[in-house]
């Protein structure tokens, strides 16, 4: 079977979307292709349903997939995880919450600015101090949002 995300990428770009992350998996017999989809400014559901289109069109063409499967295009969100260090490097300058397989300055959870990413590390402002980060040692990682300062002056 081709790679799903061989498929999808070329669609993809070629629509001036950044292919986030790519799944495909399931349980209880139904199985899930996953495409997360990214770019600067935002996406519409009319958009997301448009790049769908194509996406399933193309895995058509392509025949992708031994039987049923459910196709799901989304964006990473607001509080998107952070799998890769091109992730990471998108996301600087934003709050983060790195959960770390082991103690790094004696804690696993870290929460602060992504101040600088490379292929290697990541370095947080935790709280005023620098802390540098081995990808090698990061479990799992999201950017976080402040809601109240989000919500602070919209009305219900």
């Amino acid at each position: 079977m081709v790679d799903a995300e061989s498929l999808v990428r070329p669609v993809v770009e070629g629509a001036g979307f950044e292919l986030f992350d790519v799944s495909f998996g399931g349980s209880g017999g139904t199985r899930i292709l996953r495409v997360t989809v990214d770019r600067d400014g935002a996406l519409d559901v009319d958009t997301i349903a448009s790049l769908s289109d194509k996406i399933a069109r193309r895995l058509d063409l392509e025949g992708f997939g031994d039987g049923r499967y459910q196709l799901e295009v989304s964006s990473p969100g607001i509080e998107r995880p952070l799998k890769t260090p091109a992730h990471y490097a998108r996301a600087v300058g934003a709050r983060v919450k790195v959960k770390t397989a082991s103690a790094v300055d004696d804690a696993q959870v870290h929460e602060g600015v992504l101040l600088a990413a490379d292929e290697a590390r990541i370095e947080l402002d935790v709280d005023g101090t620098p802390r540098t980060i081995p990808l090698a040692r990061i479990a799992s990682a999201r950017t976080v949002v402040d809601w109240s300062a989000e919500l602070k002056g919209t009305s219900v």
